[in-house]
């Protein structure tokens, strides 16, 4: 069995305009999004399919014919960002069209690595309360990206973003307590003011 192809290296080697380097590199990034882009559905709720979300997400990624990206990690933060806005974008939409429904609070779980497939409306929920989050905690924001829109692992978080395991655990959870709290306060119908201290 073959190893898998070196992402950074293809990547450096699109850049200097490689045709055959570009194929590859797009062949093993097209597998890993895939990966990631399975646990976005299908679902009862889901609203786009794995090849659909891994196109989508792809577009926004591509710059041209050369994917310009430093290395693995970059690309892959870039793809958390790009997933978040294809699956939100998507959402919107779906809510859009529905035009209603009975809004119920997101609860972000323990131990969560991945998304589940969600209504429509608690995905957008989730945005408005992650894009609040962000101009408080801005690289806590992307570890929420990392982790729950592209499924990364603690490890691989830490290497897109740069940062240690342990801050990307520290900042997980404070992301959660806090993203928990404003979704349960956002969509709570006895507490519309999120003036609720419990």
């Amino acid at each position: 069995m073959a190893a898998p192809p070196d992402i950074t290296e293809l990547l450096a080697d699109s850049r200097t305009g490689d045709a055959e380097a570009t194929a590859r590199l797009m062949e093993a990034v097209y597998d890993e999004l895939r990966l990631i882009a399975r646990a976005h559905g299908p679902g009862p709720d889901a609203t786009l399919t794995a090849t659909a979300l891994v196109h989508e997400a792809y577009v926004k990624l591509a710059d041209g014919q050369r994917l310009a990206y430093d290395d693995r990690a970059h690309f892959f933060a870039s793809a958390a960002r790009a997933m978040r806005q294809v699956v939100v974008d998507d959402a919107r939409a779906k809510k859009r069209d529905k035009r209603g429904g009975g809004e119920r609070p997101l609860r972000l779980v323990d131990g969560l690595e991945a998304p589940a497939p969600t209504a429509p409306e608690r995905v957008v929920a989730l945005d408005e309360a992650l894009r609040r989050f962000e101009a408080l905690d801005a690289r806590a924001a992307r570890v929420v990206e990392c982790r729950y829109f592209a499924g990364l692992t603690v490890e691989e978080t830490a290497s897109a973003l740069g940062l240690s395991a342990s801050t990307v655990k520290r900042d997980w959870a404070t992301a959660r307590m806090w993203l928990h709290r404003a979704l349960s306060s956002d969509l709570d119908p006895d507490d519309p003011a999120g003036t609720d201290s419990s």
